[in-house]
């Protein structure tokens, strides 16, 4: 490991977070929230918003995890297409998950708005820059099934995205305007001061130890309090322990690692992704970047299985980014990082009702900023007496993955796979490339 402890580019660079206190002693709510994270600080605001009165626990520091350390990107959707989830949950409940999730960023945007959260929010739209020919067209389809919904959409020729992104790399793809991005960190702070603002109570490094049931009410124990509430809501994600071990074998955590760039020097600076977008490559290991607010190149892609990310271990991120961006040979990298995503196996979202009064939201797979924004609304909703139909996202049953001991060997494995594929494929790229092409 490297000697000095790794600090992430959000970390050094977000505004101040709410001062909060660890638990000490018995409290009550009306609604108990286990996790700070975008998940959890959502349900707790509009919780608090509804009247009601809210404890939130979180373990470690408000950020400190997966909703600090993501790449800020603001996605819609989730990772089937439209036609996909009307075909798996039918005309009706398919159709209003559509909507419902396809209207994520315009969630994080009015909260941003509505609460004044500064975190450097960017709305100018998202890239899906296609890696090879093949890669073109899922992507039509795609376009094609979100313009039948009247989604602001484009595909993309491979001059359009050379110009937006700024590299040669890609061979077109499309734009999904209702994206964009923020300071992961400044904005889920944000969300923090909200929710205490509207009468949230929030308490840090504070893990749940235990979590029981008795004459109609739920007990959470902590390390120096406890928590009483009829209502639970668990907020963990891709860092549920063995709170909920049901729940916990829903998921498989897998590393994501990032690296930043000293502040790109002009020209290069002006070419680069020049009307603010961000990206998502279609390689089997999509890479992720965008530029921050100072004009540093955030890139990110899977990592290793290790706790963090050490320099040498991000150099496969420095190799990306310089095949991306030749133009950027010379930039120093200033930052690497890591946390976790969880993964579920029909890579969905998924709200469940473990029991009575007690509900989770989990399951982001890679599209946590604006899913786990909604996810935080639709369980606050769920906590309020809403219906399934009235949510317009389905209640499903928690189903543990067989054989999940094994899950994390499993995608070891898978990621390994297709590191190679994927190399393979670009060793063919360059062999096919003309002599001279970048």
């Amino acid at each position: 490991m490297d000697a000095a402890p790794i600090r992430s580019l959000w970390s050094a660079s977000a505004l101040p977070g709410l001062e909060s206190q660890e638990l000490v002693g018995a409290v009550r709510a009306e609604v108990a929230v286990i996790g700070a994270g975008y998940t959890g600080l959502s349900a707790a605001l509009h919780l608090c918003e509804g009247g009601r009165d809210v404890v939130v626990l979180e373990a470690t520091e408000v950020g400190e995890r997966a909703s600090g350390l993501n790449g800020g990107q603001v996605i819609p959707g989730v990772k089937h297409d439209p036609d996909t989830l009307e075909e798996m949950f039918g005309a009706q409940m398919g159709t209003q998950l559509v909507a419902t999730v396809a209207a994520g960023p315009d969630l994080v945007f009015d909260l941003i708005r509505k609460h004044g959260i500064a975190c450097n929010s960017v709305r100018s739209g998202w890239l899906q820059p296609a890696t090879s020919e093949g890669a073109l067209e899922p992507i039509r389809a795609r376009v094609a099934q979100w313009q039948r919904r009247g989604a602001p959409v484009a595909l993309l020729n491979q001059q359009e995205m050379s110009r937006l992104t700024g590299s040669e790399r890609y061979c077109g793809g499309w734009i999904d305007r209702r994206a964009g991005t923020v300071q992961p960190l400044s904005y889920v702070r944000g969300l923090a001061h909200a929710a205490h603002r509207a009468g949230g109570r929030i308490f840090s490094r504070t893990p749940a130890s235990s979590l029981a049931r008795a004459a109609g009410e739920w007990r959470i124990d902590t390390p120096r309090g406890t928590v009483s509430s009829p209502i639970v809501i668990l907020a963990t994600d891709a860092y549920t322990d063995r709170l909920v071990e049901p729940l916990r074998r829903t998921l498989v955590a897998v590393p994501s690692w990032q690296v930043a760039t000293a502040p790109i020097p002009e020209p290069a600076r002006g070419s680069i992704l020049p009307q603010g977008q961000s990206a998502s490559d279609t390689w089997h290991l999509l890479r992720y970047f965008r530029l921050d607010a100072s004009g540093r190149l955030v890139l990110g892609s899977r990592g290793l299985f290790a706790d963090m990310p050490t320099r040498e271990g991000a150099r496969h991120l420095h190799r990306a980014v310089r095949e991306i961006y030749p133009q950027l040979a010379g930039v120093p990298f200033d930052y690497h990082w890591g946390g976790l995503v969880a993964m579920t196996r029909d890579h969905l979202p998924h709200l469940h009702e473990l029991g009575p009064g007690l509900l989770a939201g989990v399951g982001y797979n890679g599209r946590g900023l604006a899913m786990a924004t909604l996810m935080g609304r639709l369980l606050a909703q769920r906590a309020l007496g809403a219906s399934a139909v009235e949510l317009g996202f389905p209640v499903t049953p928690v189903r543990p993955i067989p054989l999940h001991g094994l899950s994390r060997i499993g995608a070891h494995a898978a990621i390994q796979y297709l590191r190679l594929l994927d190399g393979l494929a670009r060793a063919r790229s360059r062999v096919a490339r003309p002599r001279g092409a970048a």
